[in-house]
């Protein structure tokens, strides 16, 4: 097939090989100060024309659209109506958003295309938010134990009597600029685009036929970020931080698993999150989907059963060793893309950083956010069954308190790739 489109049924489906001649419609210039002369992100598949990425919108996510559109309950046709989603609070710009290579991963701009790009949605063009942002109220049982122990003190702002704390929540899509990511692991945007391409199974074929789209936007999941006090003193540098970076652990977050001390250290977060704003700071959790050390929860579960019948038992000394059998490596989260939000929101600096990870403190401080006091969790909140995790990072010099070098070896992944909470 020559041509770069083909119509099936109502919609238009791009093709991975355009006519030499093709221009984008809507070309993209990634860090341009100017939102209008940077362009639109459109992933569009209404329009193959329009179209200035890699991908589709909503992540994962993106995979049950296809179902529901097979299935016929959604028209492939409709494009969002944005009336009154626009942002509950205002964010940047911010003068990191047009440092080179800054942020890479998502889009800082897309909070607000709405208002930007108002004029081409209004003329037809399928432009998508990929950052939502509105206040909301979370609750989770600790905190009624917080308050009771005297902990955490109702203020009536904050923290409410019923035990309910106000948040700004964001939830982010990731939006990834090739050459920029390739520049942040020192590695050619050829070989990431070949790996991205092979290792999805040839899922997206312009990875290594449109080297003009510089835009990916992957089938991972995002990340959710609360905020909690006044947000504009994230960027204030009277204004002391609290700050949790927490990757997700369903089993523990959710369901209560006592054999890690993700939920204990997500929640102590929080709660040390909620007591700056009460003293005039802002607090700030950034949760990101990244289940399993980005392995995933069936490798999780495989790396249980053979660290728990292995001869001996489930021991320190085996702790790590144990995932490499199964997976491969032990952590594939790669902390380097996570200083991107941080840049969006306009942070310089961390007070109180709520962590005992080198492998998250180092990324932040090579992106030049400065970290000041590291918060281990409290010995109190390690459940009995976590001690070995506990003893592994102990026993490998997890938590040295050292600052970051200045350059890292990314291809070698022994003793690096830890547990990191």
């Amino acid at each position: 097939m020559t041509a770069n489109k083909v119509e099936t049924a109502k919609h238009i489906v791009l093709t991975s090989h355009p006519p030499r001649d093709q221009k984008q419609a809507y070309p993209l210039d990634w860090g341009n100060p100017d939102p209008i002369k940077r362009g639109p992100v459109i992933g569009s598949l209404t329009n193959a024309d329009d179209r200035n990425v890699i991908g589709s919108h909503s992540g994962s996510y993106s995979i049950y659209r296809a179902l529901a559109v097979a299935a016929g309950t959604l028209d492939p046709e409709h494009k969002a109506d944005l009336t009154n989603t626009s942002p509950t609070n205002k964010i940047g710009p911010y003068s990191q958003w047009s440092e080179p290579n800054r942020i890479v991963s998502i889009d800082p701009w897309g909070h607000m295309v709405a208002d930007i790009f108002g004029d081409l949605i209004a003329q037809g063009i399928d432009i998508r938010p990929s950052i939502a942002i509105t206040r909301a109220r979370i609750n989770m049982p600790e905190f009624a134990e917080a308050v009771q122990s005297g902990r955490l003190k109702p203020d009536g702002e904050t923290l409410l009597e019923n035990g309910d704390v106000s948040v700004t929540k964001i939830a982010l899509e990731p939006v990834w600029h090739l050459p920029g990511i390739a520049a942040r692991f020192g590695i050619a945007e050829s070989e990431l685009r070949r790996n991205l391409f092979e290792h999805t199974g040839g899922m997206f074929p312009e990875l290594v036929t449109r080297p003009d789209r510089e835009i990916f936007l992957p089938p991972i999941g995002g990340m959710t970020v609360y905020v909690f006090g006044d947000l504009a003193g994230l960027t204030d540098p009277s204004v002391k931080v609290a700050c949790r970076v927490h990757d997700e652990c369903n089993g523990s977050d959710v369901f209560g698993s006592d054999i890690c001390t993700c939920r204990p250290y997500l929640t102590h977060g929080v709660e040390e999150c909620v007591k700056m704003a009460q003293s005039g700071g802002a607090g700030l959790v950034v949760y990101n989907r990244k289940e399993g050390r980005a392995l995933g929860e069936v490798t999780k579960f495989l790396v249980y059963n053979a660290r728990k019948r292995q001869k001996g038992g489930d021991t320190a000394d085996t702790y790590f060793e144990r995932t490499e059998c199964v997976a491969g490596v032990q952590d594939m989260r790669f902390q380097e893309l996570m200083p991107d939000v941080f840049h969006w929101l306009g942070i310089k600096r961390i007070d109180r950083f709520m962590s005992m990870s080198d492998m998250k403190h180092d990324a932040l401080v090579r992106q030049g956010i400065e970290i000041g006091e590291r918060v281990p969790i409290p010995d109190e909140l390690i459940p009995s069954d976590a001690n070995v995790e506990m003893d592994a990072k102990k026993a490998a010099g997890y938590f040295t308190g050292e600052e970051a070098p200045q350059q890292k070896d990314l291809s070698d992944t022994k003793g690096r790739n830890l547990d990191d909470y």
